[in-house]
């Protein structure tokens, strides 16, 4: 009982950090306005962590390498530690393998982060369309970049926008390869549904 607890609550906090480090690099991917008060947010909580590491991994052409090697390292480091508590010891296993399973599990988390930020688009769209909120413009441009090639080959057809329909099957086919990866590398075997 209290293992399971402490990796409930490992996994809680993890996945929020985790998910901060991703937003920060989706941000910077899409080149979202930095002076939004959610992406100071998201600099500064992960600014203690990536500025070591930016030392050593440099970024290339708009990608943050220095925000994914550290969202692969804290998922990795999660998974380490939950399999120390389910086991009740350090697991023998090999390193290659928890590194393949945190590079699944991040890839997943972006896949998830674009599916409801698409959705929140979708949904804002209808409820307040043209709304000023920080939150939701910083939303809107996260989605830009995957919802922008979709719409210059299928165009909005009399008002309508289809493109989130097309974006929608296409994160869901990424997923479900995701998926069936995470089961081909064991992910599935240590009875965790991350």
């Amino acid at each position: 009982m209290l293992a399971d607890i402490l990796i409930t609550i490992l996994l809680i906090a993890s996945t929020f950090y985790l998910t901060i480090v991703l937003l920060r690099f989706l941000l910077q991917l899409a080149r979202a306005d930095f002076y939004n008060p959610i992406t100071q947010f998201a600099v500064k909580a992960t600014n203690p962590l990536l500025r070591p590491l930016r030392r050593f991994i440099p970024g290339w052409g708009g990608i943050d390498g220095a925000a994914l090697v550290l969202a692969v390292i804290i998922q990795a480091i999660t998974l380490f530690l939950i399999l120390i508590a389910l086991n009740g010891g350090i697991p023998a296993m090999n390193p290659l393998t928890l590194l393949v399973w945190a590079v699944l599990n991040v890839l997943d988390l972006i896949v998830k982060i674009y599916f409801w930020s698409v959705i929140a688009v979708v949904v804002v769209s209808w409820i307040a369309p043209g709304s000023g909120h920080p939150a939701i413009q910083l939303v809107a441009q996260i989605t830009e970049p995957v919802m922008r090639p979709v719409r210059s080959i299928i165009p909005s057809m009399g008002g309508l926008d289809l493109s989130p329909i097309i974006v929608f099957l296409i994160l869901n086919v990424i997923s479900v390869v995701i998926g069936h990866m995470k089961v081909a590398a064991g992910l599935g075997s240590i009875g965790l549904g991350l």
